[in-house]
Order: C-alpha cells, then sequence, then structure tokens
C-alpha cells in the first residue's frame, strides 16, 4: 500500500522580483509541491544553510548584493548534494559555462514556460530521490589491493593472474594478445614488476606508432651519417634497456625487415646500430603484445614465422571486457577511488540504475572506453554518485532514459498481433505458432528477426530485465542476448 501521508518536496524559491516569486510558486504548486521564498541571495543561502535544506532550489541570477551565482557558490559549498536551478533573463555563454561550472543542475531562461518550469523541477526532484537512494558508499574494493591496476575477480582474469605468477621467475618470452584496450601494456609492467629484473629499466615501445623508416633507429640506435637527419650516434631502446625487461606493443604492426632483427636479438642476444659494425651484446628480456591475429599473419606471409613461434613460448589472453562484465562494478570502483585520490572529481558511486546500464552495454573500447565514460560521468555529475543522466547518450541509449524511467534498454517490445477470439489456455503450441506465421508473413518482412526481438522483449520483461534470468529463459548465453540486442 503506498504511503498517502508522505510529505511533499520543497522547493525554495530565491528572487528579489515578488511577482517572479509569486508565479513560479503558483506553477510550481499546482503540482503540490511545498514552496517556500526567499527574496534576496543571502536569505536563500541562509535558509539552505540553517536547514532542513529544500529538494530542490529555484536561484535568480540578477539579484542584489549576493547575486545567483556567488549564492549557488555558498549552497554548494554547505550542502554539495543541493541541487539549485538557476533562472536569468540574459542566455550568455558566460552564464551557462558559469552555472553549469559551479554545479547548477540547470538553468531556466525568463520569461518562464510552465511546462518547461515542471518538467525540471521533475527531473531535478527525481535526480533529488536517486541520490539518496544510493546510500552509504562501501567499497566493492581497496585500491591498495590493485596496484598493478589489472582489477577483476572473473575466472577469466583468474586465469590470467595465474599466469603472470608463473613466469614471473623466468627469463621467457610472454606474447600477449587481446583487443585495444584490454589493458595489455599492464599484463607486461606486472611480469616486469614481480620479476627479478623489477630494479632494472622497463621501456615499452608501441611498433603501430612509429613509421617504419625509423623504427629500426628507435630500437636499435644508430651511428653518425647512417642516413639523412642522423647528425650524432643515437642509443636504442634496446643498449637503454640493457638487464631489463622491453615491451613491443602492436608487434604485428612492424614491418619484415625489423621482425628480422627482433630474430636476431631472441637468437642470440646481440643488436647492431643502423649504419654501424659492431656487434652490440644485450640482455633484454621481450614481452609482446597484438591485438591482430598472427597466425593468419603467417599464413599470409606477413609476419614471420620462425619470429612467432619464439615469440609465442607463453601466451596470455586479455578477455575483453564483455566476456567478464561481472567485473565492471570493481573496474568501476578502482577508477572512482583513482580519481578521488588524485583530485580530480569527488564523486565516490554509482546509483544501481547507472551500474545496471553500464554492466549491459558491450563496450567495443573495453576496459579503456569503461574508464573514460567514468571519469566523463564523475566530472558531469553534480552530486557525489553517478546517475542514468550523467552518462554519454551513446551509452545510456538514445531514448535517454533515466532512474524510474520506462526500462532503459534498446530492444524496444513490438506487441505480436493479438490471440484470436477463442484462443485459450488449452491452446496448442503448433496453434499459436500457425497464428503467428499467418500474421507475420503477410506483412513481408522477415519472420525470424521479428520473432526474434519479441521473444529477447518478453524474456526481459518476465524477468525484470535481468539479462543473465532472460538468458537462461531462452536458452542462450548472456554474451548472446546483449549481442543479439545491439544487432536487433
Amino acid at each position: 500500500m503506498s504511503d498517502t501521508t508522505a510529505k511533499p518536496p520543497t522547493i525554495l524559491v530565491v528572487d528579489d522580483d515578488a511577482e517572479i516569486r509569486y508565479s513560479l510558486a503558483r506553477v510550481l504548486s499546482s503540482r503540490k509541491y511545498h514552496v517556500i521564498e526567499a527574496p534576496s541571495g543571502e536569505q536563500g543561502v541562509a535558509l539552505v544553510k540553517k536547514g532542513p535544506p529544500p529538494d530542490l532550489v529555484f536561484l535568480d541570477v540578477r539579484m542584489g548584493a549576493m547575486g545567483g551565482i556567488e549564492a549557488l557558490q555558498h549552497i554548494r559549498s554547505a550542502n554539495p548534494k543541493q541541487l539549485v536551478i538557476l533562472m536569468t533573463a540574459f542566455g550568455t555563454a558566460q552564464t551557462a559555462i558559469e552555472a553549469m561550472k559551479y554545479g547548477a543542475f540547470d538553468y531556466v531562461m525568463k520569461p518562464f514556460d510552465p511546462a518547461k518550469v515542471l518538467a525540471l523541477a521533475e527531473n531535478a526532484l527525481k535526480a533529488h530521490a536517486d541520490m539518496r537512494a544510493v546510500g552509504d558508499y562501501k567499497p566493492t574494493i581497496n585500491a591498495e589491493d590493485y596496484r598493478e591496476g589489472i582489477v577483476g575477480s572473473s575466472s577469466a582474469m583468474q586465469e590470467v593472474f595465474k599466469t603472470i605468477g608463473q613466469v614471473t621467475a623466468s627469463d621467457v618470452t610472454v606474447m600477449i594478445t587481446g583487443e585495444s584496450g584490454t589493458g595489455k601494456e599492464l599484463v607486461a609492467r606486472s611480469i616486469w614488476k614481480h620479476s627479478h629484473r623489477a630494479a632494472k629499466p622497463f621501456i615499452a615501445v608501441n611498433c603501430a606508432a612509429i613509421p617504419d623508416n625509423l623504427i629500426e633507429s628507435e630500437l636499435f640506435g644508430h651511428e653518425k651519417g647512417s642516413f639523412t637527419g642522423a647528425t650524432g650516434q643515437r642509443i636504442g631502446k634496446f643498449e637503454l634497456c640493457d638487464a631489463g625487461t622491453i615491451f613491443l606493443d602492436e608487434i604485428g604492426d612492424m614491418a619484415l625487415a625489423t621482425q628480422t632483427k627482433i630474430l636476431r636479438v631472441l637468437q642470440a642476444g646481440e643488436i647492431q646500430r643502423v649504419g654501424g659494425t659492431e656487434t652490440i651484446k644485450v640482455d633484454v628480456r621481450i614481452l609482446a603484445a597484438t591485438n591482430k591475429d598472427l597466425e593468419e599473419m603467417v599464413k599470409a606471409k606477413t609476419f614471420r614465422e620462425d619470429l612467432y613461434y619464439r615469440l609465442n613460448v607463453v601466451r596470455i589472453r586479455m578477455p575483453p571486457l564483455r566476456e567478464r562484465d561481472d567485473d565492471i562494478p570493481q573496474i568501476v570502483d578502482f577508477c572512482l577511488q583513482n580519481l578521488v585520490k588524485q583530485k580530480k572529481a569527488r564523486v565516490t558511486k554509482v546509483s544501481p540504475e547507472a551500474m545496471t546500464v553500464l554492466t549491459r552495454h558491450n563496450w567495443p573500447g573495453n576496459v579503456r572506453e569503461l574508464e573514460n565514460v567514468v571519469y566523463r560521468s564523475a566530472v558531469i555529475a553534480q552530486g557525489d554518485a553517478i546517475l542514468v543522466k550523467d552518462l554519454p547518450v551513446e551509452i545510456r541509449g538514445a531514448t535517454g532514459a533515466g532512474e524510474g524511467s520506462a526500462a532503459p534498454f534498446a530492444v524496444e517490445i513490438v506487441p505480436l498481433p493479438a490471440a484470436p477470439v477463442s484462443a485459450s489456455p488449452t491452446m496448442t503450441i503448433e496453434a499459436a505458432l500457425d497464428f503467428v506465421f499467418e500474421k507475420l508473413s503477410a506483412g513481408g518482412d522477415p519472420l525470424l528477426p521479428q520473432i526474434e526481438k519479441e521473444m529477447i522483449a518478453r524474456a526481459l520483461a518476465a524477468e525484470n530485465a535481468d539479462e543473465a534470468k532472460a538468458a537462461k529463459l531462452l536458452g542462450l548465453t548472456k554474451a548472446a542476448i546483449a549481442k543479439r540486442r545491439k544487432e536487433l
């Protein structure tokens, strides 16, 4: 039974124009909001500080001694969670920038459009309720336990951690594979940190970022006059990394000529500078990474087979984020703790609804994309929690669904034709399918996508949007559900 005695939200209207206060109070009161008024910025700030704080503040920009921007700063300083909507008759860039810079929820132009005012108030009050509902923050992880920066407790990541531990005691060459953004360099650094070479240099080289005509000079160095522009001798990365560990990232982009020289380092532990004749001994452990299919490249003769086998002694595959979505809450938590520690954001938590949106996203950019989304959302968020509205539109969906709104899923429920009047609980599956087939085939569109889309939508609705349960109901994997929803 709903609580009919619940107090209506309190809205504070701060404006030095009595007519504006009266008009705005009438509009807001039409929704049964409890409205209180203050005729100046100073009195508005005093009311918020005295408490209990209102659920929402409408604050005029241009007033007497204390203007709206100054009052906003005082209010947010006293209560960082206080939501404020600024009111102005001057929609300048300066006003908009300062309003959002100091934490306003939004701003509204005078003269008012009552419908827009009510919509803004409703959205702000919903955000206020969502922030309160997030509750006390309890970290899911201790960031100090993840000094390597590799976060996750899924079975796929546990295998990665085990393999890292197994290869640290030796100098075995390791090939790290995985899509861009999965954290391949973090794995390489972790191997180095736990190896007997940890006190020696670690140098990472992105082979894809260096032109073919410069990569050999970068890796092996060059002698003065060896080519145009070589005005002096240069020491390459392998010499600089002697006794240490070198990480060759995106090695699949390396030219065949350079691959031959890398093979010589692995076989003989020696290099020659470009343009030089001296053979230089180096003791370097090589770790390599790629997001390409080296086996196919070997078949196509674009990657040396002998180098492939030299590099691929031990392979560590970094799983894409879509295969370990159970790790997403931990990764988000880790990102937020780091942002707070670096004083780049005050946000410490994520609403359950926002976390649901994050865990259901496909993440083509993997962990790197997730980190960027968390950082962007933490900067945008007005309180201490990331809400659905703070997520980029491409993450939360084109509808911009938020907490409390209709289910924020990309699958649109398109009802199948209604059952015939004579349908009964005893109607056979064959009869039902005959009816569906007849009705849908009359439209001329392919049948399976229509039926599949509807079945996925119905399964999600039946299981309260729980993808794992919906997948089980349909006999699919959770990853398959997410993929088909995105395609449909």
